[in-house]
């Protein structure tokens, strides 16, 4: 009798930490002035990436590697470059993707205007509170939510896939699914680490999604870097597709 009294509240206390992660954090260890900060950035992001992402023309190509990633009761971990983010939380809103966000100022302005589009937030990062950010994102996927790492984040350097998405494949057996969104024009945030691309309004886009990356559960450390590196491999394959298409040599 006690054991399935017990079931309920942890499956309560399961369904707690699921709606945690789609809903905005407390603010009150922050500063009024960066309370009222962060509500302005969230909403500023949040309006420009819908009235933007609305304008732009897709071309999708490598739809059939989401579909093998999403078959046989899979959830893809999508994987993508930091400098990507504009587009990519507008082309996969609405999917309860979780997506980790650092402990900090600006982690937090992030978390909530993905939230409005539909996303998960994990609070921590590759430099702060990365374990337990990988801990919560294992519960989360084996609660039925997709996962994405901007795998060469937060700080960079850019371009340089991180372990994050490789690990959490081995914790929970789905696929990593590298992708890239290139817009034909956009302006570049010349002076962030990143240099972060914002799309100009009405621009052609294009979204290359590469095959799946699947990671043994027994993998060692040395299977864990060939992984890495076959990520790597794979975000700068498409990479360069996507600038191909966007200077005009592939149709």
């Amino acid at each position: 009798m006690q054991a399935s009294a017990e079931q309920p509240f942890k499956r309560a206390e399961r369904t707690d930490k699921v709606a945690r992660a789609y809903t905005f954090a407390d603010l009150s260890g922050y500063t009024s002035k960066q309370r009222f900060l962060i509500r302005a950035a969230d909403l500023v992001f949040f309006v420009l990436i819908k009235l933007i992402g609305r304008t732009v023309r897709w071309q999708v190509e490598g739809w059939e590697n989401w579909e093998a990633a999403s078959r046989d009761n899979q959830i893809p971990i999508y994987t993508f470059w930091h400098n990507r983010v504009f587009l990519s939380t507008y082309f996969w809103r609405r999917r309860r993707i979780v997506v980790m966000t650092s402990q900090s100022f600006d982690g937090e302005y992030i978390a909530r205007f993905i939230q409005r589009f539909g996303y998960g937030a994990a609070r921590g990062s590759s430099t702060r509170g990365g374990v337990g950010a990988i801990v919560e994102m294992v519960r989360l996927m084996r609660a039925g939510s997709p996962a994405a790492f901007t795998i060469d984040g937060p700080k960079g350097p850019r371009y340089v896939a991180k372990m994050g998405a490789v690990l959490l494949a081995k914790k929970t057996g789905n696929p990593v699914l590298p992708f890239t969104i290139t817009a034909r024009k956009f302006w570049t945030a010349k002076k962030s680490w990143d240099q972060s691309q914002v799309p100009k309004p009405f621009t052609k886009v294009r979204v290359d999604i590469a095959s799946p990356i699947y990671v043994p559960s027994d993998a060692d450390e040395g299977m864990l870097e060939a992984k890495r590196d076959e990520l790597q491999h794979s975000l700068d394959g498409i990479n360069a597709l996507g600038e191909q298409w966007r200077t005009g040599n592939v149709p």
